[in-house]
């Protein structure tokens, strides 16, 4: 029986050029409402180009992005925001305590928020109320970037971007923020659009794969796709020809 999925992000023919270089090229396809897909390809494939697209911090130069059906230059940039969080490889975080960065995401909007809601959100990310007036900057990686994750968590947004985020991490705290992404993505039915260097971390956690290279969607599907693809650059890239 054929799956029917709804779409949280739809693109349409997206193409990106600067100056006279393009950057993407035709891309076309959609990011699935409550499930993980992974974008991975060489560095220069365009995919956190992609990523920033989707809450509209680049615009294409030619075709249509649509958040769920309604075209994203219609949603107001407050509430785009709000409904798409981002977590980056290397998470800016304001000098001050972990209550502050937590908290940050109200304070921008002259919201309060509480000590108690912000522990509520350390206990998402498998943190304690003990870490709540550490400072950010003292933490471990791993720890920041739970940090990270419960920042972006607090406009209880629809859809997660997520941009290499384990790539500087030690392999205990890449299984902690994958366990904990999967815990998310299946407690809350959140987005997820991972950006990957990591070809095993894409089949463990991707419901769907895209694979891209030089500006162009290449392959996309079931992320299967990355074993089985008869594609002779996908085979190069899954066998780390190309994956540098």
């Amino acid at each position: 029986m054929k799956h029917t999925y709804t779409s949280a992000i739809r693109f349409e023919n997206i193409s990106l050029e600067m100056g006279k270089s393009p950057i993407l090229a035709n891309i076309s396809g959609s990011f699935y409402k409550g499930k993980i897909t992974t974008l991975v390809g060489p560095s220069g494939a365009g995919k956190s180009t992609l990523l920033k697209m989707c809450n509209a911090l680049i615009t294409p130069t030619s075709g249509e992005i649509f958040i769920e059906s309604t075209p994203i230059d219609s949603v107001h940039p407050t509430v785009l925001r709000k409904n798409i969080g981002i977590v980056l490889q290397n998470a800016p975080f304001i000098h001050g305590t972990v209550y502050e960065n937590i908290a940050l995401p109200s304070t921008l909007q002259g919201k309060e928020f509480t000590e108690k809601e912000a522990v509520l959100f350390l206990e998402v990310v498998g943190l304690d109320h003990t870490f709540l007036y550490r400072q950010a900057e003292d933490l471990s990686g791993g720890q920041k970037q739970k940090i990270s994750i419960a920042r972006s968590l607090v406009n209880k947004p629809k859809i997660l971007l997520l941009d290499e985020i384990t790539s500087a991490l030690d392999p205990a705290s890449v299984s902690e923020i994958e366990q904990l992404i999967s815990r998310i993505n299946k407690e809350s039915g959140v987005t997820i659009i991972w950006i990957t260097h990591n070809i095993e971390q894409a089949k463990r956690l991707g419901d769907f794969t895209w694979i891209m290279m030089e500006g162009k969607l290449l392959e996309s599907g079931h992320s299967s796709i990355l074993s089985t693809s008869v594609k002779e650059q996908v085979q190069l890239f899954t066998k780390g020809v190309h994956n540098k």
